[in-house]
């Protein structure tokens, strides 16, 4: 019997893998372990997130023993591998507009399988009674959850076929502030654990307060595959329907762009492209520095550009703040993130901004307009975030945290807001009242 190949994409683990499970019973338990450094994909990687998946592969090709490595189109490397071993292909399904066309294009030249997705509930399984797919994520969850998940898959004995020689992973820069220890599979459900016997219980009350910073920050291993949801899933109990929603929503955001591939960069609601916007400039830079004079908006770019990471309420700040006080267009500041994200997943991404944007799944959107400054007084009201990452304002007393402005003396080094929220929110609303439907 030849061997299989199992071509790892956004699975980089070996536990609960059906796509693995499906290539030893193919291959009579022998498998060859691929990686394509696909150049056109790479590009598009943000340094944080190359150096992230770089430690990543490193540590399945540990856990392994080898990895296969080509660099090249995989259009063309993976069916010559195929030809030249006289193997079928087996691999999880990607629903990334990119991925698919590359899929279809694969399978045209080899036997390609494709067993399993990075979801519980792969893309497209969860539609309305009519067959059409799910537009809100209320009843989509619902419909989700009673759709159900298979458990998670026992693991498998492997006789991998190992490379003698070979090519390499490219070389990555890692910038400063990134934890790459914490990637790879084991690291991964060591956290999981960990967060599980902790602060799992108390998620539901500690989720909006970026300065406890009591989230799992399991986002990463998911991004990579390192860790899969149904796996995580099997460990929530009837009192962890709070992340359990959070992971629903990741599933519901790839699920929408498997139907509606064209919103991965352009308007879910196509409505929105006729509205005014601003051209990008010094705002947007300061904006992409930490320099808004908004104290919870510099606090959460400023952790961003670090760690390569920021906290899910925050994200929803400073996106609002950059759509709905900037007037910028959603894509610049969805670009960013997926710049600088090591946990960047472009269904999450850019459903993300459009729904802070308000011109994606949502009943009645363009209404929320988020005041920075209230937030941060609800969500960080002691100020802890802000002064881990705002060092020129780390001094002020809490009650003006929130507005070193009203300050007698302004901090020195820090700047005035760039903007004033309450004159920008009316510029927005009147911005979309020329687009609102009569």
């Amino acid at each position: 019997m030849s061997p299989s190949i199992l071509w790892f994409r956004r699975d980089l683990r070996l536990s609960d893998n059906p796509a693995l499970s499906a290539a030893v019973d193919e291959g009579s338990g022998t498998v060859v372990p691929l990686y394509v450094v696909d150049p056109a994909e790479w590009a598009r990687l943000g340094g944080p997130q190359k150096a992230y998946l770089s430690a990543s592969l490193d540590a399945l090709r540990r856990q392994i023993g080898g990895l296969h490595v080509r660099h090249g189109n995989p259009i063309d490397v993976v069916p010559e591998l195929a030809a030249k071993l006289g193997a079928r292909v087996h691999v999880a399904g990607d629903s990334v507009p990119y991925a698919v066309a590359r899929d279809a294009a694969v399978a045209e030249r080899c036997h390609l399988t494709v067993t399993g997705s990075a979801y519980a509930v792969s893309p497209g399984r969860v539609v309305k009674g009519d067959g059409t797919p799910y537009r809100v994520f209320t009843p989509f969850y619902a419909a989700w959850l009673e759709h159900g998940w298979r458990a998670p898959s026992e693991p498998v004995a492997v006789d991998w076929v190992l490379p003698t020689g070979g090519e390499e992973l490219p070389a990555v820069r890692t910038p400063a502030g990134l934890h790459l220890s914490e990637s790879g599979e084991a690291a991964a459900r060591e956290r999981w654990r960990a967060y599980v016997a902790g602060d799992l219980a108390g998620y539901a009350a500690t989720r909006d307060l970026p300065g406890v910073d009591r989230t799992s920050r399991m986002s990463a291993a998911l991004a990579h595959g390192e860790i899969h949801p149904r796996t995580m899933l099997a460990d929530l109990g009837p009192g962890d329907d709070a992340y359990r929603r959070e992971l629903a929503f990741r599933e519901f955001y790839a699920d929408v762009l498997h139907h509606r591939p064209d919103s991965a960069f352009g308007y879910y609601n196509r409505s929105f492209e006729a509205m005014q916007y601003d051209e990008p400039g010094a705002d947007f830079e300061a904006w992409k520095q930490g320099r808004t004079g908004i104290p919870i908006v510099d606090a959460g770019m400023r952790q961003l550009l670090a760690e390569g990471w920021i906290h899910n309420r925050v994200r929803m700040i400073v996106a609002s703040f950059l759509v709905k006080d900037l007037h910028l267009e959603w894509q610049y500041g969805a670009r960013h993130f997926l710049d600088l994200l090591v946990d960047a997943d472009l269904a999450s991404n850019q459903h993300g901004w459009q729904w802070v944007a308000g011109c994606g799944t949502d009943a009645s959107p363009y209404f929320r307009i988020f005041n920075p400054t209230t937030q941060g007084k609800k969500f960080d009201p002691d100020g802890e975030y802000i002064r881990r990452w705002v060092s020129e304002i780390a001094h002020v007393p809490a009650k003006h945290i929130h507005t070193p402005w009203e300050l007698d003396e302004p901090p020195p080094g820090y700047p005035p807001p760039l903007v004033d929220h309450a004159e920008e929110r009316l510029e927005s609303l009147r911005r979309y009242d020329e687009i609102r439907p009569r």
